[in-house]
């Protein structure tokens, strides 16, 4: 469900007051899920409310509340979830399967080119690549999902999306602007600040199946994106390096902790068996930018595909979520199934690539 301007407003409303944290603003939709009246004692930063406004009229830009069905399925359930998030390019790229590459802002040049290859190989089998946008690893991991055919990433900002951080990456953030989003929790206008970048962290990670760290060293902020993803119950994984790389010490530390050894994507995608099994689609298909299977659908049946993840979602989340009988869920399954669209797992129904 997408809130109209006016309950959009209450939202901004409530986001722009100071002292209004992320715990206080749940604390505040527990009492009045939709927000259709401002909590009352808060003070709001209404400058700041028209300023988000203002940005929402210029093209491919939107603000997605927790009640929109675009947000995110694995984000919205991690611990204390952005109540907002202010998304720039293409906002439908948010609802597919998702992992994450992080690592050093000062890698070697192997490392470059192990970020390149495992998100160039991940984005041409449909995954979104995710990560922050940061110098090194970072800006080589959104490179190489671009340079797949049909590749997509996203870039999660410790800052406002209407401002570009580091600007080094102004020439690569218009090309992920055509073939990706950019999304960030900050209001318009947030510059970055070293204490925003650990916020950032949990969104990379809670958006994403599983986070492939590469080249990070032992204070390496990447550790943050994987005690994050640890907490989340997300997958770890870390390529290893040689003893004497300072580089590497972080990623070796992950694997003493329990992340899995990556040597390879398959060794990735082995911990994904029910994507890899369902759901992945070849190399060539991933041209496809549209299937035409979706414009033979009702607008009932797109809803119910939309409420389907691209993980195992059991029958009874998805009656919950879709707010229909069992039977007429049952029946409609059925339909999408015969038409390719998900397919029955071990408990529940997966969404297919594509």
């Amino acid at each position: 469900m997408r809130v109209s301007i006016c309950q959009l407003q209450n939202w901004l409303a409530v986001y722009h007051s100071p002292g209004v944290g992320s715990a206080k603003f749940h604390a505040y939709l527990r009492v009045d899920p939709h927000l259709a009246a401002l909590p009352t004692g808060i003070t709001p930063n209404w400058s700041g409310v028209e300023s988000d406004l203002a940005w929402l009229q210029q093209p491919n830009t939107e603000i997605i509340t927790l009640l929109d069905d675009r947000y995110p399925s694995l984000l919205k359930n991690i611990p204390s979830p952005p109540p907002l998030l202010y998304v720039r390019g293409d906002v439908n790229i948010l609802s597919k399967p998702q992992l994450a590459i992080v690592g050093s802002r000062r890698p070697t040049a192997q490392g470059l080119e192990q970020a390149e290859y495992f998100a160039r190989h991940f984005a041409s089998l449909g995954f979104v690549v995710v990560s922050g946008l940061a110098l090194g690893i970072d800006s080589a991991s959104h490179k190489g999902a671009l340079a797949a055919n049909g590749g997509q990433t996203i870039a999660v900002l410790g800052n406002g999306v209407d401002y570009i951080y580091p600007v080094q990456n102004r020439s690569l953030t218009a090309k992920i602007l055509e073939n990706g989003c950019l999304v960030s929790e900050f209001p318009i206008g947030t510059k970055p600040i070293a204490h925003h970048f650990p916020r950032r962290n949990r969104i990379i990670s809670g958006l994403s199946l599983g986070v492939l760290v590469v080249e990070a060293a032992q204070d390496s902020g990447s550790l943050i994106t994987a005690k994050y993803a640890g907490e989340q119950g997300r997958e770890i994984f870390a390529i290893p390096g040689s003893i004497s790389n300072s580089q590497v010490k972080g990623c070796h530390e992950l694997i003493r902790q329990g992340a899995k050894l990556v040597e390879s994507p398959s060794d990735v995608l082995e911990e994904l068996p029910t994507l890899l099994k369902y759901a992945i689609r070849d190399k060539n298909a991933a041209a496809t930018s549209v299937n035409p299977r979706l414009a033979l659908l009702s607008t009932q049946q797109h809803q119910l595909l939309n409420r389907i993840d691209y993980e195992v979602t059991n029958v009874d989340i998805i009656v919950e979520r879709v707010g229909l009988s069992t039977s007429i869920v049952g029946g409609m399954l059925l339909e999408l199934e015969l038409q390719g669209l998900i397919t029955a797992v071990p408990g529940g129904y997966a969404r297919k690539l594509g």
